[in-house]
């Protein structure tokens, strides 16, 4: 499976417009992998709070109609990285929510962040919470969707492998000044599930906070097998499914689990 990580840039001097169709050009210009995947919060910058109800979407909106169409002319499955959605319901809730495309362009699967950013403040004050972990069936694997903040929960990821996920796809806007934890977090849960981590951030600067870039892609055993600088780029690596039900059956700690069991073994 060939997967390509869209590091945009993201800066205050290009519109979301602009930026929107930049992405798409980009995603079209990966006809041939698997799989795409962009950040979190690409259009607006994931630090950009008092643009989030201004740039909010319904789930069927602009960006879900341009990656869409994006998706089925590079005949690619595309995690279209994560929008600001605003709810239909009567309180306009609200969410960071992930979109992922089929390479004929249908939405196979929708995920809202549950762990939000913020400390009580921006994020998390911003926006509802997500309820629900999500996978998507791919042929020959299966997605588990988590975003950014989500990183820092092992119980999400643990979650998702128990749902059958074997690549754990991980958009993001993380800052600079912790990029030391997006790298040690990327290959801890990438270890702790034997499962394939792709982590795509963003590059350049959201509401003056430097983004770290260094999207990374780490295998079952821990080993980075390719990483990103700090600008945009594409990061695209090649990536056998099998090596997870091979690492899982050569070294299977899973089955030794017994917190978070519905029956603990004794």
């Amino acid at each position: 499976m060939r997967a390509s990580l869209i590091q945009i840039a993201v800066d205050e001097g290009e519109s979301p417009v602009s930026r929107r169709q930049r992405a798409a050009a980009l995603v079209r210009a990966q006809a041939g992998a698997d799989l795409v995947v962009l950040p979190e919060l690409w259009t607006t910058g994931a630090f950009a709070y008092e643009d989030f109800g201004r740039e909010a979407e319904p789930l069927q909106g602009p960006t879900y109609e341009t990656m869409a169409a994006a998706a089925a002319d590079a005949g690619v499955w595309l995690h279209a990285g994560s929008i600001p959605e605003r709810a239909t319901s009567a309180d306009g809730t609200l969410y960071n929510t992930s979109l992922v495309f089929s390479p004929s362009g249908e939405l196979a699967a929708a995920y809202r962040k549950i762990h939000r950013f913020g400390f009580d403040q921006g994020e998390a004050v911003l926006m509802g919470a997500g309820r629900e972990p999500v996978t998507v069936p791919l042929p020959g694997t299966t997605l588990g969707l988590g975003t950014c903040y989500d990183l820092r929960f092992p119980e999400l990821f643990r979650a998702l492998v128990d749902a059958g996920a074997e690549v754990l796809v991980l958009p993001a806007g993380w800052p600079e000044r912790r990029r030391a934890h997006w790298t040690l977090l990327a290959r801890a849960r990438a270890v702790e599930n034997q499962a394939f981590v792709l982590a795509c951030g963003t590059a350049g600067t959201h509401a003056g906070v430097p983004q770290a870039g260094h999207s990374i892609v780490v295998d079952p055993w821990g080993e980075v097998l390719a990483e990103a600088g700090a600008g945009e780029e594409v990061l695209t690596v090649d990536l056998d499914p099998a090596k997870v039900a091979a690492t899982r059956e050569q070294f299977p700690a899973l089955k030794d689990r017994v917190l978070g069991l519905a029956t603990p073994r004794r």
